[in-house]
């Protein structure tokens, strides 16, 4: 099983090839147009099945199944956590808990990016098991920037699932400290000289014994399409 995190930085249907030519099971695109506005081009293979989320027709979370995988957005979906959204995935091998993540609600007055995380593991605290259970996509959100006052930091985040043993594939492919990722999903303003590591792919430690190889896009391959580069996480199921 092969998924993509990545935010595309909106028109993601004049991009889709570029993330289709690594043949994805299940796609979680940050920043993408709802479904009447995603016109693929003709050559493209279209998606089997679309989740999207959002308030702005331009602008939403979106998951894609292009395999046998099916997403039923959960009836215990809090929408005050705006782009976190909880998803029964079934029809492949195995069927998990998705939580496809964009963490970003400006309107939140406590914290709009990683706070909204923090709310939300709290909240759907008993769906969030210690197998069959990821969580990835955008969650603008690092160790380097923790406010030691503000309860829910990144580093509060990661010990959190940490304790329910889910961890950051990237992290332990990588064997990398929070904080120090050496392979950047951001680049600020698409300035090579401002890399950041903002997106992630938690997973039960059941998927984490799976996994066999995890990838970030590179600068030069994907600034012309948007500042952040994807996350390619493959499991061996």
């Amino acid at each position: 099983m092969k998924i993509i995190a990545w935010n595309c930085n909106m028109a993601f249907r004049k991009k889709a090839e570029f993330i289709l030519a690594h043949h994805p099971d299940i796609v979680i695109i940050s920043e993408c147009e709802n479904p009447d506005k995603l016109k693929f081009p003709d050559e493209i293979q279209l998606p089997k099945q679309i989740l999207w989320y959002g308030t702005n027709p331009h602008k939403g979370l979106a998951v894609f199944s292009y395999s046998d995988y099916r997403f039923q957005l959960l009836d215990c979906h809090n929408p005050t956590f705006k782009n976190i959204l909880p998803i029964a995935v079934t029809g492949g091998k195995i069927d998990f808990t998705l939580f496809a993540v964009w963490a970003n609600n400006p309107k939140d007055k406590d914290g709009q990016y990683v706070t909204q995380v923090w709310k939300a593991i709290n909240y759907y605290n008993d769906l969030i098991k210690e197998n069959k259970t990821i969580l990835a996509g955008d969650f603008n959100s690092n160790t380097i920037w923790d406010k030691p006052r503000r309860e829910g930091n990144h580093t509060t985040v990661v010990n959190k699932l940490g304790e329910k043993n889910i961890f950051s594939t990237y992290h332990k492919y990588f064997n990398q400290i929070q904080g120090k990722e050496e392979h950047p999903t951001l680049y600020l303003y698409r300035h090579e000289n401002r890399p950041y590591h903002l997106d992630y792919c938690f997973a039960s430690n059941d998927f984490i014994e799976t996994l066999e190889s995890v990838e970030i896009g590179n600068y030069q391959d994907w600034t012309n399409l948007s500042d952040h580069k994807p996350l390619i996480i493959k499991f061996n199921i």
